[in-house]
């Protein structure tokens, strides 16, 4: 409400300037409408804070011209920010239809109905506002940008591609990124299809585009195991862990899967060490703890993640820890148990116990105003963090 008040008193001013214009107008014998009455009912809208009626008191009598574009414009922007599409539609197209604009205030209102129609899920009718003003060679990027977002709303893959090409030769910026991800989304769609030769050459092409593209290398690693080459799964995807090791839980359970399929299982022992020793809490530990119950017990699992806790504590192999510990006889479960005292402690000394309740801000101790948003009194102590007596 305050928002759309304070846009309002231009709007008013704007609206009164044109009056008062309109009047000298008038007076040197010129032909033009009365515009006062509508003016004051504008303002007494305005000042009853009944800014729904302001804005059609004041748009009525604001004629369409070059020296109300703006306000016109304006009034769009708004309504569309507010969530009022079928206002902002209904503003723009009016602007549209009226044949005194520039052809530079015709591209602004087409672009700017065409931002409504996006807004209001009526995709089709943007993209041809969009295609439109593409081909007026006025507002170009902004239109491409538009129809890119368009055309992956709809997953219209193939499309994406030609505008990010076009928005490359416009701009000089890359897209690589963005290019690579429609072509194994259309990699996707093609071996859905059963068109797995044609999803080949879609990743490959992803690939082109960006070397380091990590979706393709795990599809073509998913496509070799389902053709039965475990060996090249493994290789693939190692080179994707190489290539961006945050990916490695993802990779790590078909990398698990593709061993056990060659029944390699001293080889990926060996790779998980090394794994563990280099990525610790990417879920290799777990992996191993695993590999380690099946090949010599329990009690060597559970040794091997004692260690890992006292290396580097989290909540999973706690968790682990104590599942194993509720299978092994009772004398070793107490001194067990007790061996685990100083980990969680760790993990509790590492958790905030306050948040502020306005952003999210996350803290070991009490801030009366918080240092993110700078709000007072936000900040308490989050729910599970009792206070220690």
């Amino acid at each position: 409400m305050q928002e759309l008040l304070l846009l309002l008193l231009p709007v008013a001013a704007a609206s009164g300037w044109l009056a008062a214009r309109r009047s000298a107008r008038k007076e040197k014998g010129e032909c033009v409408g009365e515009t006062g009455p509508v003016y004051f009912r504008g303002l007494n809208h305005l000042l009853n804070e009944e800014p729904d009626k302001a804005i059609d008191a004041f748009v009525e009598m604001l004629e369409v011209d070059s020296d109300t574009v703006e306000t016109h414009l304006a009034l769009g922007n708004l309504f569309r920010r507010r969530g009022e599409v079928e206002r902002a539609i209904r503003i723009h197209q009016n602007l549209i239809a009226r044949p005194a604009l520039t052809r530079e205030q015709r591209a602004q209102a087409l672009l700017e109905l065409g931002q409504d129609y996006m807004r209001a899920g009526l995709f089709d009718r943007a993209e041809n506002l969009f295609r439109e003003l593409k081909d007026t060679k006025l507002h170009v990027r902004a239109a491409l940008k538009n129809l890119l977002t368009i055309y992956e709303k709809e997953r219209d893959w193939q499309a994406s591609l030609e505008v990010a090409d076009q928005l490359e030769s416009l701009t000089g910026e890359r897209m690589v990124l963005q290019k690579s991800h429609y072509h194994c989304e259309l990699a996707l769609a093609a071996k859905a299809q059963g068109r797995v030769s044609e999803a080949q050459v879609q990743l490959k092409k992803a690939l082109g585009v960006d070397r380091g593209c990590v979706r393709a290398n795990h599809l073509q690693a998913q496509f070799a195991a389902v053709q039965g080459d475990y060996r090249g799964a493994i290789r693939i995807l190692k080179q994707t862990v190489e290539e961006d090791a945050d990916y490695l839980p993802e990779v790590l359970p078909e990398m698990l899967v593709n061993y056990r399929h060659l029944g390699e299982l001293q080889e990926l022992r060996g790779y998980l060490q090394e794994i563990s020793a280099a990525q610790p809490g990417a879920g290799a530990e777990l992996a191993l703890a695993e590999l380690l119950k099946e090949v010599e017990g329990e009690s060597a699992a559970a040794v091997y993640l004692a260690a890992q806790l006292a290396r580097k504590p989290s909540l999973t192999l706690l968790l682990r820890s104590i599942e194993m510990n509720a299978r092994m006889p009772e004398s070793q479960s107490v001194n067990f148990l007790d061996s685990l005292r100083p980990h969680i402690r760790r993990l509790l000394d590492q958790q905030p116990m306050y948040q502020c309740g306005h952003c999210g801000f996350s803290a070991k101790m009490l801030h009366w105003q918080c240092p993110s948003c700078r709000r007072w009194s936000t900040i308490k102590r989050k729910a599970g963090c009792e206070a220690e007596l």
